[in-house]
């Protein structure tokens, strides 16, 4: 992560795409992933990279044409992903790339918001607390129109993430940005600061005398630690609400590390690398006992819908809320002759029991709104002592 090549760990697994992680200005679902094992471009075990084939092919030798011409690189490898026809590709500039590794490195410059792309339109999902964003009032469910007087309809998400940090002029903490925004009738325009902003991706509350509420917002560094952390803390006998509502995904070894705190080993999911299979496991030693219900919603994608999809099909957990998102495909990172990243799909993943999860979502034990919560609490109450291996729909 923040001061290490990425892509010289060949064992590293990360894993997320254009509906991902960028936290910069916000987290958008629009752009981020990493190296999985035999990735293309990746470094080998002997410490040289192997050459990129396929579509990675294709884009770096359009960088290396358009630079052998004195042309940008980055633009030209943007015209062919664009071509492509791949859904969640991206590319990168070297300095965008490096606000996502700070990203998920659970560190970002901006104002505080998580949006995503819906119709053509940008939304707001997620406002942080404390940030500027929060403290204009800004809402979740406000739409995004303009930043800096440009409008953002039909826009792909990683350029809208571009407008708010100011990537082409180098905007540091501190700048200014203006933003257009639309709440219903009403249209109104805010003026925030950009701030250098952390966040605490996992949180955990009593909700009553026996349930506690892990609030995984992301899988940023560190954070499946935090989770295993936070089961261990957990009063013994108490149930756990493992709420990943909104939760964008981000590192898949995280997601693996949060499986392992519920899980003893065993399979986490699948996934193809250009055809090849390859396969993810939970650690031995999780708590496979405590009453467990994962709550999700549209806003859990990626990552969170991998780590959803091995509780519930282990029957490890009842899955309380609405459809997840659908966000099951592996992305592969490819450094450009200037140093810019594109990302191409290459494969995609599957749940234990061999469901495919991209363009799907996950589909809940029990459907629930705005009263999910409540719902996940009755869930625990009455699963109470029993083994949660029992739970109802698995």
């Amino acid at each position: 992560m923040s001061g290490r090549d990425p892509f010289c760990q060949p064992r590293r697994i990360r894993h997320g795409a254009a509906l991902t992680l960028v936290f910069a200005s916000v987290l958008v679902a629009g752009a981020a992933t990493g190296s999985l094992p035999g990735a293309d471009g990746e470094a080998t075990a002997d410490g040289t990279r192997a050459a990129p084939v396929g579509r990675h092919a294709d884009v770096a030798r359009a960088a290396e044409e358009a630079a052998a011409d004195g042309k940008s690189p980055l633009e030209a490898a943007r015209r062919a992903v664009s071509r492509s026809g791949d859904r969640w590709a991206a590319v990168y500039s070297p300095g965008e790339y490096q606000e996502l590794e700070d990203a998920l490195d659970g560190r970002y410059t901006g104002v505080g918001l998580w949006a995503r792309e819906r119709d053509g339109r940008i939304e707001v999902t997620k406002v942080g607390r404390g940030t500027p964003a929060a403290d204009a009032g800004i809402r979740p469910g406000d739409r995004l129109r303009s930043v800096d007087g440009e409008r953002v309809d039909g826009r792909p998400v990683t350029e809208v993430v571009s407008l708010l940090r100011g990537d082409s002029t180098g905007e540091p903490a501190g700048t200014t940005v203006r933003l257009g925004l639309e709440r219903g009738t009403r249209a109104w325009s805010e003026t925030l600061r950009r701030a250098r902003l952390s966040r605490d991706t996992v949180t955990v509350r009593a909700l009553a005398p026996r349930v506690s509420v892990i609030k995984v917002g992301a899988f940023t560094k560190g954070s499946g630690e935090q989770v295993r952390t936070a089961v261990r803390r957990t009063p013994a006998g108490s149930g756990i609400v493992l709420d990943l509502r909104g939760n964008p995904g981000g590192l898949v070894a995280e997601a693996v590390t949060a499986a392992s705190a519920f899980l003893d080993g065993g399979l986490v999911a699948t996934y193809d690398v250009d055809g090849e299979q390859r396969a993810l496991h939970a650690e031995p030693g999780g708590d496979t006992t405590r009453p467990l219900v994962a709550l999700v919603d549209g806003g859990t994608m990626s990552a969170a819908e991998l780590l959803t999809g091995a509780l519930q099909d282990r029957g490890r957990a009842v899955v309380v809320g609405s459809r997840t998102f659908g966000k099951g495909s592996v992305q592969m990172p490819t450094t450009l002759p200037d140093g810019s990243v594109a990302e191409l799909t290459v494969g995609h993943y599957r749940t234990p029991s061999g469901r495919g999860v991209d363009g799907h979502g996950l589909t809940p034990d029990l459907e629930a709104g705005e009263e999910a919560l409540r719902r996940a609490e009755t869930v625990l109450s009455g699963l109470g002592g029993q083994s949660p291996t029992a739970a109802p729909g698995r």
